[in-house]
């Protein structure tokens, strides 16, 4: 019998991830609001900006589920392959935001007055629109509308070069990626230490443990001669940068269920530094793959009608109040 390292476990188990067509899994921010509300005093914000209990009771218990299906097997895939994706954040009181692309649509739903109240910014009564706002009554009371993903991925694009901003990055090429993955694999490497702890019925712990300056530093280095192959306008930090990068050791658990990988625990409260935290860390769970669906009944949101309408409108109306 095979008898395989901690660190080949668990790379066997992340090759097996990419041989799968449909991946579904949960992101948990494992942490309290008086974790979060410590982090945000380190910050040093001025007065009147420090975050609210509410917001920080909101990201405490913030989950985000994604499901992601392709035509071919995940480590084959472009992004033409995609059959369809779907992410939902939701939260203890219930779903905060969700959107699925399917086909040649892309379909949005939101809690509009709880992420009104995130922001500190409340939307109007749905029933105060005027009739040109059309399937934006809709948005705002939190339904499903849908958007040709083609459509807006073009008014994005001409918003972009309004504004003066770069157009969209192209993807990686499949020779590029290769080339990132040897070398982060190289890194891990060096610099990770791994060990096993078996976990009972089938399941088995793969532990990862690295110094996170030592670790992003090390990255970086390996990644800068490959910023020639990278999309236009992506920087590097300079190792400058990085020295400020917290040197704490950063471990995570991984949790294999038959070789396959079933959960992920990072416990980040160390990078805390002087902060007064006692839970911070991220909880990543895979899920059974479920196929992404359009959701019945959602209404076509208009987005150029929508901008030389409602939002045009509206912006007349300001400019001749001016």
């Amino acid at each position: 019998m095979e008898q395989l390292s901690a660190g080949q476990k668990l790379d066997r188990a992340f090759e097996e991830l990419g041989k799968k067509k449909t991946l579904s899994f949960e992101l948990d921010l494992d942490t309290d609001v008086a974790s979060l509300k410590a982090l945000d005093a380190k910050s040093d914000p001025a007065p009147g900006d420090e975050i609210p209990e509410h917001v920080a009771e909101l990201l405490s218990g913030a989950k985000i589920s994604v499901t992601v299906q392709s035509k071919k097997p995940l480590d084959e895939s472009g992004e033409k392959d995609l059959l369809g994706t779907a992410l939902k954040v939701s939260t203890p009181d219930g779903e905060l935001a969700e959107y699925r692309v399917i086909g040649d649509f892309t379909y949005v739903r939101a809690d509009m007055a709880a992420m009104g109240e995130m922001t500190g910014s409340p939307l109007p009564d749905a029933d105060d629109l005027p009739p040109e706002a059309g399937a934006m009554k809709d948005v705002i009371e939190g339904k499903w509308v849908k958007i040709n993903t083609k459509e807006m991925e073009k008014v994005t694009g001409e918003s972009r070069k309004a504004r003066g901003g770069p157009a969209p990055a192209p993807s990686l090429d499949a020779k590029t990626q290769k080339k990132l993955v040897k070398a982060l694999r190289g890194v891990i490497a060096r610099e990770v230490k791994f060990k096993t702890a078996d976990g009972g019925n089938g399941t088995e712990h793969v532990t990862a443990t690295a110094p996170l300056r030592t670790l992003v530093t090390e990255l970086f280095g390996e990644i800068r001669p490959l910023v020639k192959d990278l999309p236009p306008g992506v920087e590097l930090p300079t190792d400058k940068d990085l020295k400020e990068a917290p040197d704490a050791k950063v471990t995570a658990d991984f949790t294999l269920k038959n070789g396959e990988l079933s959960q992920v625990e990072v416990d980040l409260a160390e990078l805390a530094e002087s902060a007064k935290v006692k839970k911070l860390g991220l909880t990543l769970r895979m899920r059974e793959g479920i196929k992404p669906t359009a959701p019945a009944g959602a209404t076509k949101l208009d987005l150029d009608k929508l901008m030389n309408g409602f939002f045009g409108g509206a912006a007349m109306s300001d400019a001749e109040s001016a």
